[in-house]
Order: C-alpha cells, then sequence, then structure tokens
C-alpha cells in the first residue's frame, strides 16, 4: 500500500541537520522530496566523517539524504529561475533554511513565487524565526538552547549545564514542528484550497518546551534552580551511580512506584518521606546504597518489581538489544550498491508502513535526469552545465 503522504512533492532548499531531518521523515512515509542544494559548496554533513566503506559518501549523507533525489543548482544563475519555476508546476511544497531575506533576494520568497503557486505551502526553518531582534543573527543548538531559558536550570547545582548530547532544538524542535506545520498546512489547503507561509523557529519550540515550568512561573514568578524542582534531580528523581562506574535511573514519581523502589533497596522506612524528602541527606543515604551493587546487579533486583528503575545503557547495548530488535528500530536501507544498516522511522503504521527506497546520494546525482522531466533538451543541459547552472 502507498505511504500515507504519497502526493505530496516537496522542493527541500535545506541543509544540515534539521530541514534535511525533516524531509527524510516525509520521505520516508511516501512524499517526494527533491533536494536542491548549491554544487560548489558542500553541506558540512557531506564532509563529516565516518564514510561508508568502499564510498565517498558519508554516514550522515546517506541517512539525511534517504528517499530523496538531488538536484545542484546555482540559484544566482539566470536561469534557475526557469528550473524552479517549471518545478512549481508539480512540486507545491516548500522548506527552506536560509536566513531571513535570503529567498528573497534570490527571488524566491512564499511572495514571489505563490503568484504562480496560489496553493504554495512554504516553511522556513531558522534559528530565532522571520521576525523580531533576533532574526539575522547566526546561531546552533546549544545557543537556542540557551536562548530558551531551559539551561538555566538544567545540569548540577555546582557544575551548570552541560551540552546536550544530541541537537534537541534542531531536531525536536525544528525539524519535527516543520513537520507538524507542513502536514497541517496541507489538510488546511484541503479545505480552502489555500496555501501559507509557515515560520519555524528553533528557540520558539525550545521555549515551548519549558511547558509546565514556564506555566507555573507566569502563574507564581517562582523561577525553578538548579537540582530544586522534581524532574531536574531537585527529588529523588535522578541517576545513581553503581559500584562498576554505570548508572541506573529511578523515574518514580508516583507513591507506589516510590513504595517499590524503597522496599527493593531494602529502605522501606523512606516510603512515607515520599519522593521529595524534606531531608536533603536522604538521597545520599540512597546514593550510597546504589554504589555498593553493580549495574546489572541492580537490574537483575529491579527486574521484577514495578519501580520506574532502568539502566543507563550505551548507544551499543540500546541498537544490540532485545527491544531494538523486536520494535525494528534499525533497518537496511538500499544503496547504489549493497545496503547500508540505518536508525528507523519511529512510528509504526498499521496500514501503510513507511518504506525505504534507497540511502541518500551525492549530491546532483539526478540533474540530468530531472532536467529531462522538466522537458529540457539534452543541448540545453549541457549548456547549463558548462555557464555553471549546477555550481
Amino acid at each position: 500500500m502507498p505511504g500515507p503522504l504519497k502526493g505530496l512533492k516537496i522542493l527541500d532548499f535545506t541543509t544540515l541537520l534539521p530541514g534535511p531531518f525533516a524531509t527524510m521523515n516525509l520521505a520516508d512515509l511516501g512524499a517526494e522530496v527533491l533536494n536542491i542544494r548549491s554544487g560548489s559548496r558542500p553541506d558540512l554533513t557531506t564532509l563529516l566523517p565516518p564514510f561508508i566503506p568502499g564510498t565517498s559518501l558519508s554516514v550522515a549523507s546517506a541517512f539525511l539524504g534517504r528517499g530523496k533525489r538531488s538536484l545542484t543548482l546555482n540559484l544566482k544563475h539566470p536561469r534557475a529561475m526557469t528550473v524552479v519555476e517549471r518545478l512549481l508546476a508539480t512540486h507545491d511544497i516548500i522548506i527552506e533554511q536560509f536566513r531571513p531575506g535570503v529567498m528573497e533576494k534570490l527571488g524566491f520568497s512564499y511572495e514571489q513565487l505563490r503568484v504562480q503557486c496560489p496553493g504554495l505551502i512554504y516553511c522556513s526553518l531558522t534559528g530565532y524565526g522571520q521576525t523580531g531582534p533576533m532574526k539575522d543573527r547566526a546561531g546552533h543548538d546549544i545557543n537556542y538552547l540557551s536562548r530558551s531559558g531551559l539551561m538555566d536550570y538544567a545540569g548540577r547545582r555546582e557544575g551548570g549545564p552541560v551540552p546536550f548530547p544530541m541537537q534537541l532544538a534542531d531536531v525536536a524542535s525544528g525539524s519535527y514542528n516543520s513537520i507538524i506545520a507542513i502536514l497541517a498546512a496541507v489538510i488546511s489547503r484541503q479545505r480552502t484550497g489555500e496555501g501559507q507561509h509557515l515560520d519555524i523557529s528553533m528557540t520558539d519550540g525550545a521555549i515551548a518546551f519549558n511547558a509546565v515550568v514556564a506555566s507555573a512561573y507566569l502563574v507564581t514568578g517562582e523561577e525553578p534552580g538548579r537540582e530544586e524542582y522534581i524532574l531536574n534531580g531537585g527529588s529523588l528523581y535522578d541517576f545513581y551511580a553503581t559500584s562498576d562506574g554505570r548508572y541506573i535511573s529511578f523515574g518514580g514519581l508516583e507513591p507506589q512506584f516510590f513504595a517499590a523502589f524503597c522496599q527493593a533497596i531494602g529502605r522501606p522506612d523512606l516510603i512515607p518521606g515520599g519522593v521529595a524528602p524534606a531531608d536533603a541527606r536522604v538521597k545520599e543515604e540512597i546514593r550510597e546504597i546504589i554504589r555498593k551493587k553493580t549495574r546489572e546487579e541492580w537490574t537483575a533486583i529491579f527486574s521484577g518489581t514495578d519501580s520506574c528503575v532502568e539502566p543507563v545503557l550505551s548507544l551499543a547495548e540500546v541498537l544490540n538489544s532485545d527491544l531494538v530488535l523486536e520494535r525494528e528500530m534499525v533497518v537496511e536501507v538500499p544503496m547504489t550498491e549493497g545496503k547500508v544498516r540505518q536508525m528507523a522511522h519511529p512510528v509504526k503504521y498499521s496500514a501503510t508502513p513507511p518504506e525505504y527506497s534507497s540511502a541518500g546520494v551525492k549530491a546532483g546525482t539526478h540533474n540530468t535526469c530531472i532536467l529531462r522531466e522538466l522537458g529540457f533538451a539534452a543541448e540545453e543541459i549541457t549548456m547549463f552545465e558548462k555557464t555553471g547552472l549546477f555550481s
């Protein structure tokens, strides 16, 4: 059965991680994605090792380019507009990741293109949004998280915030908000026939992650400090070191889970104090108890309890676990030659499962076939190549 997004045709003008991760997920679900990028300014993800053995293709490119076709295009070339105009006859969704104003200078802004394509859905993904005092400022994930307020109450009281191990603002805010916005706009267009411009700010999305904490502040005016909030180390909800230098996690906020935890560590006397005891010494007592056994010993002890305790696993342990195997979170994706193992689409669909047609390819792989599909003659394509349209 075709993917749930079959029929959606997307022009993807994004690079790095946020936009490409969003469009990869859309491609997994059946959308036809054409990635358009410069042929002379390589995307950083194409240069970073590791590379797939026997190829010059980076692992990141093979992953983020999954299911997409690739066209290199010099958007400053006088014939670039001709190519984009022809693409707009069949592609009515655009996602771009330039700084505000860049696409307008090139002649490819939402207002300029919607004249030809009134139903155009145009998603602009940036760090700080299309408006406001920071719209032109450069940034990366760590900067957006810093501006979000999250990092002010993250980390330890003595050590301060630490870099997050994945690009939280880029992916959880930028990529997924882009997906949500595009699909919401598609549904709206089905009802009204009208497209719209979507302004996705990764910082806005990260600010929204404050959720419950921000809601409380807006009512009480009280800010959370590091290790002062129930979920940031201000309670027994935390990580605990084991005797072998590994860690376990305890998340039993509810009374029944906390009681089971206390019984398992041999301290039922702590149950009345709850998961946020008034005496700070309780937490250190628990730390000392957990330090007396290895991670595996504690995992075995808690395996028969309903206490919200799990071991902190390494990436290798995760990717080789029964959970990943049974949930099919690693898939083999076809390449030009052979296959490559990649992370799977994370959602299970009973009727329209994701399809992994191919891993990413080198930029510009489909230049000739795409221009032929658009009606350009072989002589024109040769001329385009000689005059730098693909650079």
